[in-house]
């Protein structure tokens, strides 16, 4: 267990001038207000506090951060108040701490939601100050060296979600330890028979490879002693979870990676990096195309080294990183490495480069509307490998593996991705898919007449990108939403013999959408072209005593006949919409009895869909609507389906006549014979619903010869 006395021992010694009283006051405080608290271990609630301030400690941080990290659940788990804190610990360690207190008063659907949410609250806090994120690695750190005595469900959800979230958090702020540790962690609880299996195999490789390890170190030595080079080497097998990783991309077992020993130099001057880099060559062959220069390009995270993948001694490969004993320090510690030895909270201009993606994600977060898709998109930005291209000014621009000309064009400016309408790459001209590769030159073409294409979606891989381009979907389909419900306000007045322009002038739309809980008459108008309220709705609002007349009456009759027409063709009742065009989607063609949502398309009415179609899934939310199928209503539905049979005589002749004997009509039937001499029958069939459907192809399953048969989208 941690002692106090120890977190004073190390700040003390790497920052000596510090005040070391605020940690002092902040651990009586602690202490008194945890008091009777106890983790899921047993042990006293207090213990947690100190372990994380001990991280944080170890991370070499300032004291307002080593304070923050004792007091970091108080105001989330005891009594204090934000005022109490402020003018006990004042106002930076108390925004620090508010920065890492979860929405715990806040009403959420669903655990992915509260989740998301306190992934948003985070990321902003982040921004104000990133050491809110520091602490928080060390929180969540801690709270993993001790999961054991969680529930198992509950160990494999915060597994997840470090896994997905906070170690490629640590990785982007270049923390490499805590990364390391928090990834071996999470999958020693979300696979735990491979982690033991690992953990022994890696324990037996260690051993075995211990005299090979000391004679590399000793080649090495040598080498650098001949080339009067000052310098230190050290080797080791890589962690954990990176062994497993490379499995599984490359489907290959522990025996068969043989890169799994990574040796460090660490030397005094880039010159020197470079020199030894030589030396290394000239003693073992390289790997092709294993090199990579970190240092002339350094990672978006500050990290800097030279790698390279050789056949070393007994024909072994082995990785080696070369590096300054500077970039060894950012390396370990990342961002946290620019607080060592100093106290007051200001990066320079490079040091504030490293943070240009949180900056970024703030930027975009603001367009997005929904918090789990915002997480998501973070989730891309946060694991994707990396890509380094340059501008037409050799300029380096980062950008995720897979990234494409539009992607590039976002990165540089939102005006310029919004307006790409091609690309150069190294001179070539090139689809706006195409993949990026490291070491291209990108010149992008623009247009003033080029907007975002919702196609776009489809490859773009950066969450910049991505957002800018939903954003500006959003935004044009809410235009055309407001143009076509005034359209159809101006017909209905009109029908009317009432002027729309006289009170959409005189402001009476504003009290309108104000009774449908809108904000404004322009939400309003967009609700009207969406087909969540009819313009006929904002007559009788306007002037209820039409509700009343006659006429009104008999063209309401009118209207519910046309209703009732409708339901009977199509078997389709819409929620709280009458009058409209029902269509049935080609691309999943839904049955009577499937799950179904509706989408409102313009100028098309209202498209059913089967809730699982993946066209659905991908579509805007706000123009979805709820549907139900109508009882007791029965009409021909197409539908396709593929039989995978034997090609033999007399097999077609038997499949239609059990189609027919189930009452089902054949419209169309195509056969082809595929590479395994099998026949492949595609009907097109007419049925009534999804258990008439059922019926007919269990009899066709039946029928000799019969090996598969599928329903088509």
């Amino acid at each position: 267990m941690t002692r106090l006395n120890s977190i004073l021992d190390k700040v003390q010694e790497y920052n000596p001038g510090a005040d070391l009283n605020n940690i002092r006051k902040a651990y009586v405080y602690t202490a008194l207000a945890h008091k009777g608290q106890v983790r899921l271990s047993g042990e006293p609630y207090l213990i947690h506090p100190l372990e994380v301030a001990n991280i944080i400690a170890d991370l070499k941080m300032d004291v307002a951060s080593v304070t923050a990290g004792l007091l970091h659940d108080t105001l989330e788990d005891t009594l204090t108040s934000v005022e109490e804190l402020s003018a006990r610990f004042g106002e930076e360690v108390t925004t620090l701490v508010e920065g890492l207190t979860k929405i715990s008063k806040i009403s959420f659907k669903t655990s992915e939601e509260r989740q998301a949410e306190n992934f948003r609250k985070m990321i902003l806090a982040m921004v104000k100050d990133i050491r809110v994120l520091i602490i928080k690695l060390a929180d969540r750190l801690h709270n993993m060296r001790t999961l054991q005595f969680q529930r198992p469900e509950k160990q494999q959800a915060i597994a997840q979600e470090t896994l997905d979230i906070y170690a490629p958090l640590a990785n982007r702020l270049g923390i490499s330890w805590i990364k390391q540790e928090l990834e071996d962690l999470s999958l020693r609880y979300l696979k735990p028979s491979i982690y033991a299996e690992l953990e022994q195999k890696i324990a037996r490789k260690k051993e075995e490879s211990r005299e090979y390890i000391t004679k590399v170190i000793k080649i090495m030595e040598r080498n650098l002693h001949h080339h009067k080079i000052e310098g230190t080497v050290t080797g080791r097998l890589k962690h954990l979870y990176s062994i497993y990783q490379k499995m599984v991309h490359q489907d290959i077992t522990f025996e068969q990676i043989y890169d799994i020993l990574a040796f460090r130099i660490i030397v005094h001057s880039v010159k020197d990096c470079y020199a030894v880099l030589g030396i290394i060559h000239s003693l073992w062959l390289p790997v092709p195309g294993r090199f990579k220069d970190f240092i002339a390009i350094p990672k978006t995270n500050l990290y800097q080294s030279l790698h390279t993948t050789v056949i070393g001694p007994d024909a072994e490969q082995i990785e080696l990183q070369i590096r300054t004993k500077e970039m060894h320090r950012i390396a370990e510690m990342g961002i946290a490495a620019h607080w060592q030895y100093k106290e007051s909270y200001k990066l320079d201009d490079k040091e504030r480069s490293q943070l240009d993606w949180l900056r970024q994600v703030v930027e975009w977060q603001g367009d997005v509307s929904n918090a789990g898709e915002f997480l998501e998109s973070v989730k891309i930005d946060l694991f994707a490998d990396s890509v380094y291209v340059f501008t037409p000014q050799g300029a380096v621009k980062e950008l995720p593996k897979g990234s494409t000309p539009v992607d590039f064009a976002y990165s540089i400016h939102s005006n310029i991705g919004d307006h790409c309408t091609g690309a150069r790459v190294s001179g070539k001209m090139v689809a706006l898919k195409y993949e990026l590769k490291t070491g291209e030159v990108v010149e992008i073409i623009t247009s003033n007449r080029q907007h975002p294409n919702k196609d776009w979606l489809h490859f773009v891989k950066t969450s910049k990108a991505r957002s800018k381009i939903r954003h500006w979907v959003k935004k044009e389909a809410e235009r055309r939403s407001i143009e076509l419900g005034r359209e159809l306000c101006e017909r209905e007045f009109f029908r009317h013999k009432l002027s729309f322009n006289k009170e959409f002038k005189q402001g009476k739309f504003e009290d309108v959408a104000a009774q449908f809980s809108l904000n404004n008459a322009e939400n309003l108008l967009a609700a009207i072209g969406r087909g969540k309220i009819s313009a006929l709705q904002v007559v009788y609002k306007l002037y209820p005593e039409l509700r009343k007349s006659g006429r009104q009456e008999k063209k309401n009759k009118e209207e519910s006949q046309q209703k009732k027409k409708r339901q009977s063709s199509e078997g389709i009742t819409i929620k709280d919409i009458d009058d409209v065009m029902v269509h049935f989607a080609k691309c999943c063609n839904p049955l009577p009895g499937d799950p179904v949502i509706g989408f409102i398309t313009r100028g098309r009415g209202v498209t059913i869909h089967r809730r699982d179609c993946k066209h659905v899934l991908k579509s805007d939310p706000e123009r979805q609507i709820e549907v139900s199928w109508s009882l007791g209503q029965q009409a021909t539905h197409q539908i396709k389906i593929r039989v995978l049979c034997e090609d033999r005589r007399g097999m077609l002749a038997e499949m239609t006549t059990v189609i027919s004997s189930e009452e089902a009509n054949i419209s169309d039937v195509k056969v082809s014979t595929n590479i395994d001499r099998n026949a492949v029958c595609m009907f097109e069939i007419g049925v009534t619903d999804l258990k008439h459907l059922q019926q007919v192809m269990n009899r066709l399953e039946q029928v000799k010869g019969v090996i598969e048969v599928h329903r088509m989208n």
